[in-house]
């Protein structure tokens, strides 16, 4: 199973978001590229404290929603709401400039991945609290989901 705790598998994410750019088309969704950057850098704050997020989750979210969705050896489904926060523009941060977003991103990125951490991860919105694995596994599901999303 594939996680940002394993470096090989966060430099994958890395080389991909190498490939993005404003002309990276999407295959389904409504966000464009420069609004998938500023969903997963609001997504990574969030867990990280920085930003708060109302939670949404009752108590089939935080089993067996998230049961699937962490262990499931599927890709994630396309179209599930998100929360507010994380809708670039609708709540969460609009685009910028997508070079800036990208760099900030990379810089999320790293900071959620490496060991020791200057944060505690916060209960996730939808699937309430993780364990540090769990996170690492979501991390890596959430990016590969939107990367997939624009071939990347």
């Amino acid at each position: 199973m594939k996680t940002l705790a394993n470096e090989q598998d966060k430099q994958e994410i890395l080389e991909r978001l190498r490939t993005i750019s404003p002309a990276s088309k999407r295959r389904w969704g409504r966000m464009t590229a420069a609004e998938m950057i500023c969903h997963m850098n609001d997504a990574l704050r969030i867990t990280m404290s920085d930003t708060p997020a109302k939670p949404v989750s009752n108590w089939f979210t935080r089993s067996g929603f998230k049961w699937l969705a962490l262990w499931m050896p599927m890709h994630w489904p396309h179209g599930v709401k998100t929360v507010p926060e994380v809708v670039a523009g609708k709540g969460g941060t609009p685009p910028a400039e997508m070079e800036s977003d990208l760099n900030d991103l990379r810089r999320h990125l790293e900071r959620f991945a490496r060991p020791p951490r200057d944060f505690e991860f916060q209960p996730h919105p939808i699937f309430g609290q993780m364990s540090e694995w769990e996170w690492m596994r979501w991390g890596w599901l959430h990016m590969d989901h939107h990367l997939r999303q624009f071939d990347a």
